[in-house]
């Protein structure tokens, strides 16, 4: 190949890169960050941080815990969703638990995502006040889940709660499983050898203790709560403050968004604004 037609293609893959770096590293950020200034925009582009005094005590974005250094919920704030972020609502750890409804055995270093939905319920309605029950929980705050070891066509031989582990004044759950006593687990071992069966027990098919409290975002970030679970915590806040339940649940209201839209989602509570407005209202 001669040397000019090479110098040509050189030529010519330069000013391709010039054009698009003025283009899309240069133009388009530019037009972006203009965008970003209008009026409705721009509290966003900057955050929309929330101030107190000047001073920046968070984002309306983002959510944030309400705890003791122990990691005790306080009961004069209300609670946000659970957050799978790092240690909760880190920024720099933003994720999803990635477990999925298929995930119902507990695991030595890792309880499973029914566990986790069974022990914040109990949690939760411990907090507020309401029975935590859900199905497929036990009383203990754990999944309700079954090894059943044998042929699927005869008695079982074994039958192990999985996720209830053995001490010294352990009692499974259930007593039998078609007629064979249920054991509990012992550390270490793997029961995947027989059927994993959840049981559905005898709670109520709607739990006191809404969805929202139970299961994380796919962000970890949510700052949102439903209506159902700021209404949970409203005589729980209100007894905390000296405040009455009707004056709780007027800020409620006052922080309340509607459907995005008009008709995406549901209707949602800024848990950060809401807390400030109680702290303001003192």
């Amino acid at each position: 190949m001669k040397f000019s037609t090479i110098a040509r293609q050189h030529w010519a893959a330069l000013r391709a890169l010039l054009l698009f770096t003025a283009i899309l590293g240069l133009a388009y950020p530019l037009l972006v960050w203009v965008v970003a200034q209008l009026p409705g925009l721009d509290d966003k582009a900057e955050g929309s941080l929330l101030e107190v005094d000047g001073r920046p005590v968070g984002s309306s974005l983002i959510g944030q815990l309400y705890t003791d250094p122990e990691g005790n919920p306080l009961p004069q704030y209300f609670q946000g969703r659970p957050s799978a972020a790092g240690d909760g609502y880190d920024t720099l750890s933003t994720s999803a638990s990635n477990l999925g409804p298929e995930d119902v055995v507990d695991l030595p270093d890792a309880p499973s995502l029914l566990t986790l939905v069974c022990s914040r319920s109990a949690a939760a309605g411990e907090l507020d006040g309401v029975s935590g029950a859900r199905p497929f929980c036990t009383d203990g705050g754990v999944g309700a889940v079954l090894s059943v070891i044998g042929p699927r066509d005869a008695r079982p031989t074994r039958v192990v709660s999985v996720n209830e582990p053995c001490d010294t004044t352990s009692t499974p759950f259930l007593a039998t499983y078609e007629g064979v006593r249920v054991e509990c687990a012992e550390p270490g071992e793997d029961y995947r050898v027989g059927r994993i069966v959840p049981v559905r027990g005898a709670a109520a098919d709607e739990p006191q203790v809404p969805a929202d409290a139970v299961t994380a975002s796919g962000s970890g970030l949510d700052p949102h709560i439903s209506t159902a679970y700021a209404d949970l915590q409203v005589n729980r806040v209100a007894a905390a403050r000296g405040m009455t339940p009707d004056q709780v649940r007027s800020l409620v209201a006052a922080h309340t968004e509607g459907r995005t839209l008009g008709f995406l989602g549901h209707p949602r509570v800024n848990v950060l604004e809401l807390n400030l407005a109680l702290d303001g209202s003192e």
